[in-house]
């Protein structure tokens, strides 16, 4: 009974204090002062967007970025650079709960936030973007699939995204990740549907920022490692066309570094495009040979020229809606990369690159490409010395 009356009295003596404590620090409730519909974020392109905390991992930048494509390629390397500077980064996944593990350990506790979504319903689209001020679209790919294809995954996704960031009110930041050679133009019906979604966005988001990469290398590539793996084990490596085609290929730690580059400046990189090449063009025959340098393996090549090599990567594209089964996945024979090597493609002379995000992009020969030591039959001292890259009926 004591026990009853003490506690009771703990009880009154309280609700006398909260009055006393409301009068000198006045409380809100967030339903009423900060209605959750409406956005309390800065004017777009006022002052930068890292404005808090060290810049550490641990830290807190200001930035909640959603990054759309964030399981690829690419999106792993951009996670990476964000979550280093202490930005909270909500990953949409729509795969497996294994997709987006390996993104987990890149950031702080809680700073990787993985969200399940549905790219054809709004609603989860809108779900994943609630929190954030910065939206990312790395979203791409190179072929089609039964379900998926090149205008929907290229230019009908990344159209929705700008509608509604431009609904949402609060995105700050808007950075979509097209292709360098993306043109009306382009005999590449993928290139064709990124210079549609370039349109499309700046039509609804002037102020978006425009990131056109060349291809690709690092160590989860679709280039250089189908090549080796293919040359390791065929002896013998296919080329398109004569090998003549020049590109630009682009480190794809320097791509990750100029998107972040674009987030940390004051809003001037704001409805601009960008053309992201690497700092030496290439012919596919002169990649083809720094990627047997590395690989030591002695070159042989088979040069297929371009009716033919359609012709092997036909078959795949008249079948692919007509079979009641998932058919494989190119590789080496892609009709609309194949399409797209009939141009060169590099970067324009006067297009803005990465020397305007103060950025110095890697040469590929040397760390870039070490990856490629994995595939030398011997381990990775084999072929330290020339001869032993010869055989004995050279000597």
């Amino acid at each position: 009974m004591q026990a009853y009356r003490r506690c009771l009295g703990q009880r009154q003596q309280q609700q006398h204090l909260i009055p006393a404590l409301r009068s000198l620090h006045p409380l809100s409730v967030y339903g009423i002062d900060h209605p959750r519909q409406e956005s309390t974020l800065a004017t777009k392109g006022i002052g930068h967007l890292m404005r808090k905390g060290t810049g550490g991992r641990s830290s807190v930048s200001g930035i909640i970025a959603t990054v759309f494509g964030a399981t690829g390629f690419l999106g792993r390397y951009v996670v990476q650079q964000l979550a280093k500077t202490g930005t909270q980064v909500l990953v949409p996944f729509r795969a497996s709960e294994d997709s987006h593990r390996h993104l987990k350990l890149m950031g702080d506790l809680g700073q990787i936030v993985p969200m399940k979504y549905n790219p054809r319903d709004e609603n989860s689209i809108k779900a994943v973007m609630a929190k954030a001020n910065v939206v990312l679209n790395l979203i791409g790919r190179e072929y089609e699939t039964r379900n998926f294809s090149f205008e929907e995954v290229n230019h009908g996704m990344a159209e929705q995204l700008a509608m509604i960031a431009k609904e949402h009110g609060g995105i700050m930041r808007f950075i979509q990740v097209s292709c360098l050679g993306a043109s009306s133009t382009s005999p590449s019906r993928m290139l064709r549907a990124k210079a549609a979604a370039e349109e499309a966005i700046l039509r609804e988001l002037p102020e978006a920022t425009i990131m056109k990469p060349a291809v690709m290398i690092g160590t989860e590539d679709r280039i250089l490692n189908r090549w080796a793996h293919f040359a390791k084990k065929w002896s013998f490596l296919p080329l398109i066309g004569d090998g003549s085609t020049k590109i630009q290929p682009v480190y794809v730690v320097d791509v990750a570094a100029a998107i972040v580059s674009a987030l940390k400046d004051d809003g001037t990189s704001m409805g601009k495009v960008y053309e992201l090449g690497g700092p030496e063009v290439f012919t596919m025959h002169q990649l083809a040979e720094l990627m047997h340098e590395t690989i030591r393996e002695w070159p042989r090549y088979v040069k297929v020229p371009f009716p033919i090599a359609r012709a092997i990567a036909s078959p795949r594209e008249l079948l692919l809606r007509k079979v009641p089964f998932p058919l494989p996945t190119p590789d080496m024979f892609n009709l609309d990369h194949i399409n797209s090597l009939t141009v060169d493609t590099v970067v324009s002379e006067d297009a803005l690159t990465f020397k305007d995000l103060g950025i110095v992009p890697h040469k590929l020969k040397g760390y870039p490409i070490e990856f490629l030591i994995s595939y030398r039959k011997g381990g990775p001292s084999f072929g330290s010395t020339v001869s032993e890259r010869v055989t004995g009926t050279e000597f």
